[in-house]
C-alpha cells in the first residue's frame, strides 16, 4: 500500500535584503532563482526565499550587469535596506568592518536575523555584533565566512556539540594554497604564481589579506572562537604570510618529504589554553592535507569522542559562498517560524587563554642569508647551542647560476623547541656581521 502524505497549506514567505551585489551577492540571487523551488520543495513547502531589495553603490552599475533584476529593487541607502517591512532577513556581503558592522547591528536591533560571509567583521568585531545578538535574542549566521562551500561552521555546531574539541588544523586560503602549489608543480616565482592567480580571478588586485595570512587567520578565531567558546583577541594570535618562501624552500621541502603549505593551527591544551597561529609550514607528503592542490581548502577536526574528521572542498567562490547563505537563510527562516530559537551562534565562556606563541613548539626550518665566508655555520650553530636548541641538518646550497656568489642562502633544520626560545637566539644571530637580512622560518608540523 503506497504511503500518502498530507498537504502542506502553510508557508513562510521569507524576504531578503540582499547588502552587497558583487560576486557573492549575484550568486545568492542566481541559486534562489535556480533551486527556489527544490529549496520549497525541501523544507516541507513551509520556506520559500526572495530577495525584496538589494543594497547598491551604483543601480546604474548594478543594471548593467544583469537585466533580470528589476530596478525597483535596488537602494543605495542601507538603512532603507533595514527598516523595509518586506525585509525579514538582512544578508551582509560588502565586506569591511565598518558600514559593515552598522549594517549588522542595525538589523539585529530591528529584530532581523543576519546571514553574513564576513569574517574580518566577526573576527574583529564579533564581541559587539554577538552581545547586540544576545540581547536582542536575534541571531547572526555565518557559514560563508569560513571554507567557501564547506559546512564547517554548522558542523562544529551541531555535528559535533557533544564533542570537545582537541585541534583544528587545515588550509582555509584558496589563493595562498593556488599560488604555493603552482611554485611547487611548475617551478614560478611567488611573484609570477600571483600573478597567475590574479590573472585567473583566483586572487584580489589587491591580495594583501591573502598573502599575509591574516583572511585565514580571521577565519581560524571564528572556528576557535565556536570551538571554546571565548572571545578572541586578534592581536594575541600569531600570524606570518608566503611573501618570503621561494623556489629554493620548496625545493628543499620536496627533497625531504614535505610540502609547503599555509596553515591554520588551532590546539587545545591540558591546561585549558588555546594554541592558534596561521603560518606557512612544512607538511608531510603522508599527511592527507598534503594533498589538498589549487584553490580548495581543507579541514581536520579532531574531537574526544567523533575521533579525526576532514572536511574537503571548494573555499572561495561564486557558487560555493553562495551555497552557504542560502543554507543559512533556509535556517534563518526555520528559526523565524519557531519562537524562542536561536540558532546564531552566541560565545558560552567568558574566559579564556589564547596560548602565547612564545610557548608553541614544533621543529623548524630556518633559512639565512649570510656572506658567505669561512666560520658562518659555526658561529650560528654556536648561538644556537647556547640556547640549548638542536641541529638536526644544514644545507647551503649553490646557485648554479652564480656558484662563486658572496651571497647565500644557508638552511638550518632545528629540533622540536619553544618558539621563543628560538626567536631569541635569532635574534643574536642577526646581530652577526655575516647574516644580510631577518631569517625566515618555516615549522615543520607534527598533525594528529
Amino acid at each position: 500500500m503506497a504511503l500518502t502524505f498530507p498537504a502542506v497549506t502553510t508557508r513562510s514567505s521569507l524576504g531578503i535584503g540582499l547588502a552587497g551585489f558583487g560576486t557573492v551577492g549575484s550568486g545568492v540571487w542566481n541559486a534562489l532563482e535556480r533551486n527556489g523551488d527544490l529549496i520549497t520543495g525541501r523544507t516541507g513547502g513551509d520556506v520559500c526565499l526572495h530577495v525584496s531589495r538589494i543594497l547598491v553603490r551604483d543601480p546604474a552599475k548594478a543594471r548593467a550587469t544583469t537585466s533580470e533584476v528589476p530596478g525597483e529593487m535596488f537602494t543605495t541607502d542601507w538603512k532603507a535596506l533595514v527598516a523595509d517591512p518586506k525585509v525579514d532577513v538582512v544578508v551582509e556581503l560588502i565586506g569591511g568592518t565598518t558600514d559593515a558592522f552598522d549594517i549588522v547591528a542595525a538589523a539585529l536591533r530591528a529584530g532581523k536575523p543576519v546571514v553574513t560571509g564576513n569574517k574580518a567583521l566577526l573576527a574583529e568585531r564579533g564581541v559587539e555584533l554577538f552581545q547586540i545578538s544576545r540581547e536582542t535574542d536575534t541571531p547572526i549566521h555565518f557559514e560563508a565566512a569560513v571554507a567557501g562551500g564547506i559546512p564547517i561552521i554548522r558542523t562544529v555546531q551541531d555535528s559535533f556539540i557533544g564533542n570537545r574539541i582537541h585541534s583544528f588544523s587545515g588550509i582555509i586560503n584558496g589563493t595562498s594554497n593556488y599560488i604555493l602549489g603552482r611554485m611547487t608543480d611548475a617551478g614560478l616565482s611567488f611573484e609570477d604564481a600571483l600573478g597567475e592567480a590574479q590573472s585567473l580571478g583566483y586572487a584580489e588586485a589587491d591580495p594583501t589579506l591573502d598573502v599575509n595570512g591574516w583572511d585565514a587567520a580571521h577565519k581560524a578565531i571564528l572556528l576557535a572562537t565556536l570551538a571554546y567558546g571565548f572571545a578572541i583577541d586578534p592581536s594575541l594570535i600569531h600570524v606570518s604570510g608566503i611573501e618570503q618562501v621561494k623556489p629554493a624552500d620548496i625545493q628543499f621541502a620536496k627533497r625531504l618529504g614535505y610540502v609547503v603549505k599555509l596553515l591554520a593551527v588551532i590546539r587545545e591544551h591540558e591546561d585549558g589554553t588555546v594554541e592558534l597561529r596561521v603560518q606557512p609550514s612544512f607538511v608531510a607528503n603522508t599527511n592527507i592535507l598534503a594533498s589538498v592542490h589549487g584553490v580548495f581548502n581543507a579541514v581536520a577536526v579532531n574531537g574526544d569522542t567523533a575521533g579525526e574528521s576532514l572536511f574537503y572542498g571548494r573555499g572561495a567562490g561564486q557558487d560555493p559562498t553562495a551555497s552557504s547563505v542560502v543554507a543559512d537563510l533556509v535556517e534563518a527562516a526555520r528559526s523565524l517560524r519557531r519562537s524562542g530559537s536561536h540558532r546564531g551562534f552566541l560565545p558560552y565562556s567568558d574566559s579564556g587563554r589564547i596560548l602565547p606563541v612564545g610557548e608553541t613548539s614544533t621543529a623548524y626550518y630556518v633559512r639565512f642569508d649570510v656572506t658567505d665566508r669561512p666560520g658562518v655555520i659555526a658561529e650560528i650553530a654556536k648561538i644556537l647551542a647556547d640556547h640549548r636548541i638542536g641541529i638536526s641538518g644544514t644545507h647551503s646550497p649553490v646557485n648554479p647560476s652564480d656558484p662563486d656568489a658572496d651571497f647565500v642562502d644557508m638552511v638550518f633544520l632545528l629540533h622540536t623547541c619553544p618558539f621563543g626560545k628560538l626567536q631569541a637566539a635569532l635574534e643574536e644571530v642577526s646581530a652577526l656581521d655575516c647574516i644580510n637580512s631577518e631569517p625566515v622560518v618555516f615549522r615543520i608540523e607534527s598533525l594528529g
